[in-house]
């Protein structure tokens, strides 16, 4: 789905302190209300199961994640981790939720596919006894409480995005009669529009001047769909001049922004930028002119390893669960990805 519209100044709080990849738990959920996590048996010794179940586990950011898991799982010793890929398959993601419970894990960390099946998740775990935790994707229950959650700040990543697609429009001199704005995203995932709403409300905050149309296209959140759902709108625009490109992930950015240099359209034209890295960085490594012209680096493994550490902390020692865990981010770009630890894929 493809839809247009257009976005004026809005005034948006910015984030502070954010660096290099780092970690902060937060002592309290905003709502003040907390999910069950069902009747434990207790701090346990001995070796521990944590399954580890989700979506997408192809794209890179989740394959450092689950490597930031097992990492995370080493270091502390006698821990193992059951990695499961869900794919985008909201009834596999409940099928092997089953799975691991019959199974008798001690701890669940679910990425889920869907926001939608969230009270069958977490009721399926607090009736088994079984601690669970949201990562990436907050979950909630039927009541609206969410479960304990690590990952990042949709709102502060799509600020600092914009942020940068706003310094990077400005430095080109380009203008809103020569330029568009193509925002790529899951439409239906609220961490997704989190990003690209905060994304287009900072852009607009940081320049001069009207700003430009920004042009949302839906997408899968993989780079083959959104180069895919990019075609049809650069055809349908093939006058403008100049392209500010940004996405709820680095499959949207990029994807976009081959779909523009394929149709013609120069480097020079393009301001894309990336939030992930790692694929925005493939250009850089190749030493390859391109419209990736910078990304937010999201460390998978900080997030991985930050939900298995909380998680064995509460099965060995008892220690609560953190309701929200957030990951610091950083913008980078061809000079300084290798520097601030990109694995770029």
């Amino acid at each position: 789905m493809i839809g247009k519209k257009m976005r004026g100044p809005r005034k948006l709080a910015l984030v502070a302190g954010i660096a290099a990849v780092g970690l902060l738990a937060l002592s309290a959920c905003s709502s003040g209300q907390e999910v069950a996590s069902g009747e434990q048996s207790g701090p346990k010794d001995g070796p521990l199961t944590i399954a580890f179940l989700q979506k997408q586990g192809d794209q890179q950011y989740f394959i450092d994640e689950a490597d930031g898991a097992k990492a995370a799982a080493e270091e502390l010793g006698d821990v193992t981790i059951k990695v499961v890929d869900l794919g985008t398959d909201s009834n596999k993601a409940i099928t092997e939720l089953d799975s691991v419970i019959a199974q008798g894990v001690d701890g669940i960390v679910i990425v889920v596919p869907d926001q939608q099946i969230g009270p069958q998740v977490i009721d399926a775990a607090n009736a088994a006894g079984i601690p669970i935790m949201a990562a990436d994707d907050v979950i909630k229950d039927a009541s609206g409480a969410e479960a304990p959650f690590t990952g990042f700040d949709g709102t502060a990543m799509g600020t600092l995005v914009g942020e940068e697609a706003a310094r990077l429009y400005t430095e080109a001199g380009w203008t809103a009669a020569d330029t568009k704005v193509l925002s790529g995203s899951k439409q239906d995932l609220s961490v997704c529009e989190d990003r690209v709403d905060a994304a287009s409300a900072a852009f607009a905050d940081n320049i001069t001047g009207d700003a430009p149309e920004v042009i949302e296209i839906g997408t899968d959140n993989s780079a083959t769909d959104a180069q895919d759902q990019a075609g049809a709108v650069i055809t349908a625009n093939a006058g403008v001049k100049n392209w500010v490109v940004w996405g709820c992930n680095d499959e949207n950015e990029t994807g976009i922004v081959t779909a523009l240099q394929n149709s013609g359209v120069a480097p020079a034209n393009i301001a894309g930028v990336g939030l992930g890295a790692y694929l925005t960085c493939k250009d850089w490594a190749a030493g390859q002119e391109s419209g990736n012209k910078s990304a937010l680096f999201i460390s998978g493994v900080e997030v991985g390893k930050a939900a298995i550490t909380s998680m064995v902390a509460l099965l060995r020692d008892g220690t609560e669960l953190p309701p929200k865990t957030i990951a610091n981010t950083e913008i980078v770009g061809p000079d300084t990805w290798e520097a601030a630890g990109v694995v770029c894929t």
